[in-house]
């Protein structure tokens, strides 16, 4: 299906690479909670960037190695359009949680602990998602057609919708947590769970981390289909996640200040989330074209669709999608900078937001 079978080391490299990365991040540079300077994060940002990028390299040798050159770059096309895709939502999500911190006023050293906690939860879930959304793809290959058609909707819904659907004075998920964990509305230090009474009891800095980590589920059931859009291969799919939301807390820090800087964003994203819905639609389109029609296979466009579907065009359809992803994120980028949102917007969205309860 995927046409490479990756070795046991190239998995193992893998996860050596990340364990590497997290504990250089964690273990030594911010062993301790704090928040980041400018320059730490822009140094940071930089690292996971490269860091991906290597490792994009990495497996267009290990893939030319054992499937040839042409299989080797087309799946470091595979890898980079994927990270780029899940990069973007990733930094689309980023806006979520500033709205999560502000409304539970979580304090800017505080936002580091529940990140690094939340990107941890994120790599388990997602391997979790990935893989089984892998499985039921092999054994019912029609749910790449339903997964088209969710993201389209998707798309749609993302250019109507004004602001990020997440509102944590409104949302279910609040209300779920606090109805079967036994939460204290204020802050104990760092601690999520503390005794009081004789009893566990979890802080508010619990019950923010649980809110983000259901979050990050509900995005990546946005994530997850977009990725499988481009392809299928578990390998590519999850190590272009996990590469995209390694840097997330970095980025976090980075793009805190100038979050409505990239107003644009957004719409972008749904450009690219219908482009791929489409894409994964139009196997359906070209096989009801041959069956309605009856083309035949030897005039110009039956040649075309029988083509089409026996795979013959995949070079060619990864260059388009690997330039229309990036094309439109980068516009998306360069228009929010040209026409920078109202500043007037910005402050009033922020005096309206409510104060989280306390004790």
């Amino acid at each position: 299906m995927n046409g490479v079978e990756y070795p046991v080391w190239v998995w193992i490299t893998f996860f050596v690479v990340v364990l590497i990365a997290l504990f250089v991040d964690i273990g030594i540079v911010n062993r301790k909670s704090h928040v980041p300077s400018k320059k730490q994060t822009v140094a940071w940002s930089i690292v996971w960037i490269s860091l991906a990028l290597a490792f994009n390299v990495f497996v267009y040798y290990v893939v030319s190695d054992l499937a040839g050159h042409r299989m080797g770059m087309f799946k470091a096309k595979e890898f980079f359009t994927g990270y780029l895709i899940e990069l973007s939502l990733s930094i689309d999500n980023l806006f979520v949680f500033l709205l999560i911190f502000s409304f539970f006023s979580v304090p800017k050293e505080l936002q580091h602990r529940v990140l690094f906690w939340g990107i941890i939860g994120a790599l388990a879930m997602r391997m979790v998602m990935i893989f089984a959304g892998a499985s039921l793809v092999e054994q019912f290959e029609w749910l790449l057609y339903f997964f088209g058609a969710f993201l389209v909707y998707t798309g749609i819904k993302m250019f109507s919708d004004d602001e990020n659907a997440f509102n944590p004075e409104e949302s279910r998920l609040v209300g779920l947590v606090t109805r079967y964990v036994r939460i204290k509305k204020s802050y104990v230090g760092n601690k999520f769970v503390i005794m009081e009474a004789g009893k566990r009891v979890g802080t508010l800095l619990l019950l923010v981390l649980i809110v983000v980590e259901l979050s990050d589920v509900i995005f990546a059931i946005d994530s997850i289909p977009a990725i499988f859009g481009i392809t299928t291969d578990r390998f590519i799919v999850y190590t272009s996640n996990i590469f995209a939301i390694l840097g997330l807390r970095t980025f976090f820090f980075l793009l805190a200040d100038m979050a409505d800087r990239f107003h644009y964003l957004r719409y972008g994203l749904a450009i690219v989330l219908t482009f791929i819905g489409v894409k994964m639609l139009l196997p359906l389109g070209a096989e009801g074209a041959v069956m309605i029609a009856g083309t035949d296979p030897g005039s110009a466009i039956g040649q075309f669709l029988h083509k089409y579907l026996e795979g013959v065009y995949k070079q060619e359809a990864m260059n388009i999608s690997l330039g229309i992803v990036a094309g439109t994120i980068a516009l998306s980028v360069i228009l929010s900078l040209i026409f920078p949102a109202s500043e007037k917007n910005g402050r009033q969205s922020s005096e309206d937001r409510p104060e989280p309860g306390s004790d």
